[in-house]
């Protein structure tokens, strides 16, 4: 297993979730990309997306049937700027590769928003470190192993 997938099962045991990192055999890098190989709905899998929130990293994660509405973002956590990561900023706070950003794992606590529509699923799919990992969890287990806080993130 990759080195950051494996952090992040760390990660996840530490925080008492129950899923389990499996390796895809194709990339995951989109939502989409990732339910084909799974076989559920696009909108159970929890897109893992870090935002420039004033210079500070913010991770959302958002249903994949969503595209995140940076201004309500902005104005959810007081904000005057949330704006796309680059993939050097991703990396840097999180050591992760945009495509395979999980909600754990990172070199220090990120600010987390969790997308309320993940809840109308029962199982949903987060990644795992790497574009060719994911793992399941639920709504709640997402709320608690990341500290995040329950959100209106889409549109």
């Amino acid at each position: 297993m990759h080195p950051n997938a494996e952090r992040v099962a760390a990660a996840l045991r530490e925080r008492g979730a129950d899923g389990e990192i499996i390796e895809l055999p194709d990339s995951a890098r989109t939502a989409q990309a990732a339910a084909d190989q799974l076989g559920c709905e696009v909108g159970a899998i929890a897109n893992s997306l870090v935002f420039d929130a004033d210079g500070a990293p913010l991770l959302v994660l958002t249903s994949g049937a969503h595209r995140v509405d940076t201004a309500r973002v902005a104005a959810l956590i007081g904000a005057r700027k949330v704006g796309r990561a680059t993939p050097e900023f991703v990396r840097e706070h999180t050591g992760q590769p945009i495509g395979g950003v999980a909600p754990v794992g990172h070199p220090a606590p990120i600010r987390t928003l969790v997308d309320v529509w993940l809840d109308k699923y029962e199982q949903v799919w987060a990644a795992g470190g790497h574009p060719h990992t994911v793992f399941p969890t639920s709504y709640a287990e997402l709320l608690r192993v990341t500290g995040g806080d329950a959100a209106e993130v889409g549109d």
